[in-house]
């Protein structure tokens, strides 16, 4: 993806502790938080835990497409000293949506569907940016992957500017499933690349259409780029590396803004 840059050798991003009025501590308060409708970010699950509660907890996880990190006994006694039975939870401020859902909605209502994939991106004030442009420019979804990014925590939503809770945010255990979601639908996938041909102000966003944003050192996944219907690139001026990832999702929502006529 044409929006890279390298971090330096030996970087590594690690996650903040999550605060303690932010974790449901314990097999059962887990199980009842999600059955009462609690926004759960991900479940922090014992590698070795068993008993007849476990499999409720991995089958309602399952229903509601929520996040089971397997992890070692220290892993969960560094988030806490209190009695948590190998299972705690840790909410969210966001509500996650259905996507085949919201493209109901959306094209119920008449619009034109401007959704946003984001692949791989681990900087919370990157997606804030992100999600505060898609909500200027008329986006109405932001799908993401249930890992390998960054979480939608207190930090993301202030980074955006409260956007987080303005936009529909879809979390799929699969990014190559939603693309076949999405396809269906009727709407096309894109994804910019720097060796592509076709050039941003060129491609018609006045279409139903998906955009794959990717992170800063990787790009977009090979296999999500071979699943798009056209790669195109944001021409530059110059040969410096490439947009910051938030700012070239800014340029390409409001391209997509200024064809729809807003």
């Amino acid at each position: 993806m044409e929006h890279r840059r390298h971090k330096p050798a030996g970087f590594r991003q690690h996650a903040p502790r999550p605060k303690a009025s932010a974790m449901v501590i314990g097999r059962q308060p887990v199980v009842e938080a999600i059955q009462a409708g609690k926004a759960i970010e991900r479940i922090y699950l014992l590698r070795t835990a068993s008993g007849d509660i476990i499999p409720q907890i991995r089958s309602l996880a399952a229903q509601y497409n929520i996040p089971i990190n397997l992890v070692p006994t220290e892993k969960l006694n560094g988030l806490t000293q209190a009695n948590h039975q190998g299972c705690i939870a840790i909410t969210g401020h966001i509500s996650y949506l259905d996507l085949q859902d919201v493209i109901s909605h959306v094209t119920d209502s008449g619009e034109t569907p401007l959704f946003l994939i984001l692949d791989g991106i681990t900087d919370v004030r990157n997606i804030g940016a992100i999600a505060r442009s898609a909500v200027c420019c008329g986006a109405q979804a932001i799908i993401i992957p249930d890992k390998g990014i960054a979480a939608l925590n207190e930090e993301a939503i202030k980074s955006s500017a409260g956007a987080l809770e303005k936009i529909s945010i879809c979390r799929v255990n699969s990014l190559l499933k939603a693309i076949d979601t999405l396809h269906l639908n009727g709407i096309k996938v894109v994804a910019s690349e720097m060796e592509a041909e076709v050039k941003l102000y060129d491609l018609p966003l006045n279409e139903p259409v998906a955009v794959i944003m990717g992170s800063e050192d990787k790009g977009v996944f090979p296999a999500l780029l071979k699943a798009t219907d056209v790669q195109f690139r944001i021409p530059m001026s110059g040969n410096f590396e490439s947009f910051n990832v938030s700012v070239a999702a800014g340029i390409i929502l409001y391209e997509a803004m200024k064809q729809r006529g807003f």
